[in-house]
């Protein structure tokens, strides 16, 4: 199983993410590492991605997604995954499930202001937020108690 950790950024994909795979002793895989070095560059700078910036990087993460379920890998991937076109590319299969990390724009606000060493720049959340298209083949999980109840909600709704 692959389990696509979704939302914006400053949701806690990579927090919930890395707690969720060590507590199954899974992989964990964090999408923002493969971004292009332009990409980076752009969002550091305050420029949103468009589809274009993304087309290479989803590309790359399909492809790693696949390799994992070749190998019989199961895995947790941190992923923003914003638009329903994104996540249909990343979907390959029924073993890859979706999990939306869902949280007002407030909370997550808050957040990336205290967010250090990442980066997307706390002023494209508002780009994010447009962006956003809500799943709705997803456990949707709501971000405001601690990682710890987080990824107990995960492993509740998942099964696991």
């Amino acid at each position: 199983m692959i389990i696509v950790l979704m939302g914006v950024s400053g949701s806690g994909k990579t927090t919930v993410g890395r707690l969720l795979a060590e507590q199954l002793g899974w992989k964990f895989f964090e999408a923002d590492d493969y971004h292009s070095g332009a990409s980076v560059e752009k969002m550091r700078s305050g420029i949103p991605l468009d589809d274009d910036d993304r087309r290479p990087w989803l590309e790359a993460l399909r492809e790693l997604i696949r390799d994992c379920l070749r190998r019989g890998e199961s895995a947790v991937l941190a992923c923003s995954a914003l638009k329903e076109s994104y996540r249909e590319f990343l979907l390959i299969d029924e073993r890859v499930v979706l999990v939306y990390l869902k949280g007002d724009y407030e909370i997550i606000q808050k957040r990336l202001a205290r967010r250090r060493g990442h980066y997307m720049n706390p002023n494209l959340l508002g780009s994010q937020f447009d962006t956003l298209e809500e799943p709705a083949a997803a456990a949707h999980v709501d971000i405001s108690p601690g990682p710890g109840e987080i990824v107990k909600e995960v492993r509740s709704r998942l099964g696991l």
